[in-house]
């Protein structure tokens, strides 16, 4: 456990940190990523305690780059999890994950959880994808043997720490094996993208190194031996062949002895007094022995010598297998720091893998699901005809998902108030826009017949109701708490998806506020974002024609035998009701209770209980106009006459004056 530590922060402490890891490639950051980035080397250190050599100067992330999503839009368009339980399951990286290695599955995720904004990449993207679309034999191909790569990236940084054994180097070397031949099959493709990763160093010779250094099961403890493969180090080959043969090895000796001195009867014996001797018996008679013959004990029928080949073969024999085991381990260490050596290498090496990996999926799932490559622009218009959404067509097999289409821009259609009963698939549409709009900028076909996106910045999501009773704040309070901060950050350039709007307090106040936010939206002075508003609040249709670039749309229902029949479609113009009471008899909602709602409805239906909704006054402005002040002083003038006295003269010639006054 690594204690919190506030020196990390301090500015000198940070930059010294930084100078320390990247020395001479060290980045010129602003004060705070060189706080935020100093204080995470020097966590780094403490927690490793170890080399962080692989570290690679960071990839600082800038605006203008990637989509920025908040918590609320990842959350409620459920990009990496669903909403109900949290699982991958019935997600948007769920549809599109089809990858083979676990480091195309970390790239898949980082692409969907940051769309581009570059339309130079988004193209770069399509275009790769497209060339795997549209080859489905290479595509298999290569997905085959993507299966046999592993993780490379999580392997070479074990190596580099020092924590690795010889069964996960000998895994490394088998997926590098596969590097080569992935790699030239990419020869074929045009795109810009393929052919970057086709120009990958396969790092063959350091794959070649790992299955000459390592043998084909070793164990998982590297102190223990048995990691390296016969004939990598003569040395370990010696000593195993002791340690295995030490008995002939003592034979061979005495036959070489034997043959040397011409003393047929020289033997080689043992005690555990004495260890390995050689045994000159007095038989043999007097005979000249070699000079490294040393007298070790004498007998009353012979003399014992030793030489320092004998020595060192019984030093070898008692100590074989701890020798073996320290050498192997000092050369395993070698073989670590060898891969450890070549860890950018090895970096762009998984990195180049893992978009190939990332991109196949992408590929395969837009050939499975019918996809189609979006259109990608630099405007403010988006439109998406007969799109679906991609994870609930996927989640409901059985039933055939009904495309609608979508058409926003900055001028005529900016905001789309969309209209109908609960349950007809308001959010579903409004959401598979958005999850469209990502999928795009991911660089991922989408699910339509064909779809032009202009860029957008961000994508804004209110929808749902939830509270915060830990945080002490309400639903509406929470409502509200979103939509400021949507107001507050959105641009021009968004696009936001709102959902009942100002439905957790009293009617009229709802309305009200639902109303300000739609104007706030549609107003180009003040924001003008692509809007889609879904609201239970009819009322709010009337501005169709009175706000410029406000559209009604509602999805269709209808009764059909005293039942509610979800159409599914979304057609121009407002809905004509909200068919709450059909909703909750679906619901299942008691006879009895229903029957009463009814009647209270047509009650306050014969009441009149409308809202009426007037034309949305003038702007207030800031700057003072002339016609302003003309204004005012016509309005003082007017205010001094009393019409009772005045003749029918004097009253045309005021108005003369008033008309003169006004210009």
């Amino acid at each position: 456990r690594v204690e919190p530590a506030a020196g990390r922060f301090d500015p000198e402490n940070a930059r010294k940190a930084i100078i320390n890891q990247y020395g001479e490639n060290a980045p010129e950051l602003d004060e705070m990523t060189t706080l935020a980035l100093g204080a995470l080397l020097a966590y780094l250190t403490d927690a490793a305690r170890g080399d962080m050599s692989q570290l690679r100067v960071p990839d600082i992330f800038t605006r203008g780059r990637y989509m920025e999503l908040d918590a609320a839009a990842r959350r409620n368009l459920e990009l990496t999890e669903n909403l109900r339980t949290g699982e991958k399951r019935g997600s948007l990286l769920w549809v599109l994950d089809k990858t083979k290695t676990p480091m195309g599955g970390r790239m898949l995720r980082s692409w969907v959880e940051r769309p581009l904004l570059s339309p130079v990449a988004i193209r770069r993207r399509l275009a790769a994808v497209e060339e795997l679309f549209r080859d489905n034999v290479g595509r298999a191909e290569l997905a085959e043997k993507l299966k046999t790569v592993g993780d490379i990236q999580r392997l070479t940084s074990r190596a580099v720490y020092g924590a690795a054994n010889g069964r996960d180097m000998l895994a490394l070397g088998n997926y590098l094996s596969a590097a080569p031949e992935i790699f030239a099959q990419l020869g074929k493709y045009q795109s810009g993208m393929l052919r970057s990763i086709a120009a990958t160093e396969p790092l063959e010779n350091l794959c070649t190194l790992l299955r000459r250094a390592i043998c084909d099961e070793p164990p998982f403890s590297v102190r223990e031996g048995g990691i390296l493969r016969s004939g990598y180090s003569e040395e370990v080959d010696r000593l195993r062949n002791i340690r295995d043969n030490g008995a002939k090895c003592v034979a061979e000796l005495e036959a070489r002895e034997k043959e040397r001195t011409g003393i047929k009867k020289l033997k080689v014996g043992y005690n555990k007094v004495f260890g390995y001797y050689i045994d000159v018996p007095n038989s043999a008679g007097a005979v000249e022995l070699p000079e490294e013959y040393i007298r070790k004990q004498t007998l009353v029928n012979g003399e014992r010598y030793f030489t320092p080949e004998l020595k060192k073969l019984e030093d070898d024999i008692s100590s074989a297998r701890e020798r073996i085991e320290t050498l192997e381990y000092d050369l395993f260490r070698d073989v670590l720091r060898q891969v450890g050596d070549r860890v950018d290498e090895l970096q762009a090496l998984s990195a180049a893998l893992a978009e190939l990996d990332a991109l196949c999926s992408l590929a395969e799932v837009a050939v499975r699901n019918n996809y189609v490559c979006p259109e990608i622009e630099v405007s403010h218009t988006l439109t998406i005809a007969e799109g679906r959404h991609p994870v609930v067509e996927q989640m409901q097999r059985d039933t055939l998902f009904v495309p609608n289409d979508t058409h926003l821009n900055d001028t005529d259609d900016r905001v789309a108030i969309v209209t109908g009963p609960n349950m007809a698939g308001k959010s579903t549409y409004m959401r598979q826009t958005a999850i469209i709009v990502l999928m795009a900028q991911i660089g991922s076909f989408v699910p339509a017949r064909s779809a032009t996106v202009g860029i957008c910045d961000r994508v804004f999501t209110r929808i749902g109701a939830s509270d915060d009773l830990a945080g002490g704040a309400s639903t509406f309070m929470v409502e509200m708490s979103e939509v400021a901060s949507i107001l507050k950050n959105a641009t021009a350039d968004s696009l936001l998806i709102l959902d009942e709007i100002g439905r957790g307090t009293s009617t009229y106040d709802g309305m009200a506020i639902a109303r300000a936010v739609l104007e706030y939206c549609a107003d180009a002075r003040k924001l003008g974002a692509k809007t889609m508003f879904a609201t239970h609040y009819h009322e709010l249709s009337a501005l169709e024609g009175t706000i410029p670039g406000v559209r009604n749309y509602n999805i269709s229902a209808k009764r059909q035998n005293g039942k509610l029949l979800f159409l599914r479609k979304i057609l121009p113009g407002a809905a004509d009701e909200s068919y709450g009471i059909e909703v909750a008899k679906l619901a299942g909602v008691p006879e009895s209770v229903i029957r009463a709602a009814d009647a209270h409805l047509r009650e306050l239906n014969a009441q009149g209980a409308a809202v009426n909704v007037t034309p949305p006054a003038k702007p207030e402005s800031d700057q003072v106009s002339l016609a302003d002040v003309g204004a005012d002083a016509v309005a003082e003038r007017l205010r001094a006459v009393d019409p009772n006295t005045l003749s029918p003269l004097e009253a045309l010639r005021l108005l003369f004056e008033l008309k003169n006054d006004l210009g």
